[in-house]
């Protein structure tokens, strides 16, 4: 029964998506011309991305968790995943994209103020109108022998490329051979209109760009920056995918979305971790054998009363502090011990 599936959950980068069937006719996208796979990236980010990738390669999901995970590339639907703060929901996008080799993960960490149009593209049109009254003054600048700068109105759609850049939705559109994978974390912070926005992008996967829609006259290809710092082409002011993307959509659980959303989505509940989850996420930051070293303090912060909430960055506060005061002697035992009771106290309790 599990040769289906193609995120397998071990932790191991493998080619299983190139085997992934045909999508169904109702969630079969014809975007246009393929778009370049995203570029190496750069070393900076590899070391930021290095904790992520070894929390990826550690991450082992439960079977319904790779199943539903299965479905929801299989159907090309987003996956919609609920549970407390620090059971692996934004972990799993990365999963994901580590195993399958899908890059980087794109991230849109929804607030109170994010709209659909902050996930889809930016549009500075100030900093077009000051461009442009520059490049007019040109002139008078080469007359007194300045060097002036490019004029913007001498490119495609008068240079608007240059002002507008796609979001990480926006990018996970855009049509490419192999799905991106795109985390929108924390769902439930938005505003209340922002989930009933989302449907008709999540439905067609597609979104069009009034500023170059008005200029697809004359200016039918227009090149704009992606979230991932390229240029690509935008034909005719719409963005339509190819491989519909993987959407992980995170949610604390702290409101309801509607049931539009609901039905579009495939859901997953992630429970708290259990002790052998908290030790391969312990193992993912402090290095192989620190589950064994650290295995009190981690019986500790699963010793709890029925209703305590609990993160798991508590538990990781706790180890790194234990590990960088090098509490050793038996003397220093009290202050270990009373530290890690401190910094693990349940997030309910203001006493």
């Amino acid at each position: 029964m599990s040769d289906w599936l193609i995120y397998r959950g071990a932790g191991a980068p493998h080619d299983g998506i190139e085997q992934l069937p045909p999508p169904p006719p109702w969630r079969d996208f014809d975007g246009g011309p393929l778009v370049a796979p995203p570029a190496a990236l750069d070393p900076s980010s590899e070391r930021r991305l290095g904790v992520q990738h070894r929390e990826a390669s550690h991450h082992r999901p439960g079977e319904t968790e790779r199943e539903l995970v299965n479905a929801a590339l299989y159907l090309r639907r987003p996956l919609l995943v609920t549970g407390a703060p620090g059971s692996g929901k934004s972990t799993l996008a990365h999963s994901v994209a580590y195993e399958l080799g899908l890059g980087r993960v794109l991230g849109w960490p929804v607030v109170s103020r994010s709209t659909l149009r902050d996930g889809l593209y930016d549009y500075d049109a100030i900093g077009r109108l000051q461009d442009l009254q520059i490049a007019r003054a040109a002139p008078a600048a080469a007359e007194s022998g300045a060097a002036p700068d490019p004029d913007p109105t001498d490119e495609p759609g008068g240079g608007i490329g240059r002002y507008i850049r796609l979001g990480p939705l926006g990018t996970a559109l855009l049509p490419a051979a192999r799905p991106r994978v795109l985390l929108v974390d924390e769902l439930d912070k938005s505003d209340i209109d922002l989930p009933n926005d989302l449907l008709n992008v999540l439905e067609e996967g597609e979104f069009r760009i009034p500023e170059l829609e008005r200029l697809a006259g004359s200016a039918p290809e227009v090149e704009v920056l992606s979230d991932d710092g390229a240029r690509v082409t935008v034909r005719d002011g719409r963005v339509r995918c190819k491989a519909f993307p993987f959407i992980v959509l995170t949610s604390n659980g702290e409101r309801d979305f509607p049931a539009p959303l609901l039905r579009r989505c495939i859901h997953l509940h992630i429970p708290a971790p259990d002790k052998e989850r908290l030790a391969a996420m312990v193992r993912a930051h402090f290095g192989e054998g620190a589950a064994e070293r650290y295995e009190a303090v981690i019986d500790r912060f699963l010793d709890r009363e029925p209703g305590d909430v609990r993160a798991v960055d508590q538990l990781f506060n706790a180890i790194h502090l234990t590990q960088r005061a090098g509490w050793t002697d038996e003397d220093e035992e009290e202050t270990r011990r009373r530290l890690t009771a401190e910094l693990m106290r349940p997030l309910d309790r203001t006493r």
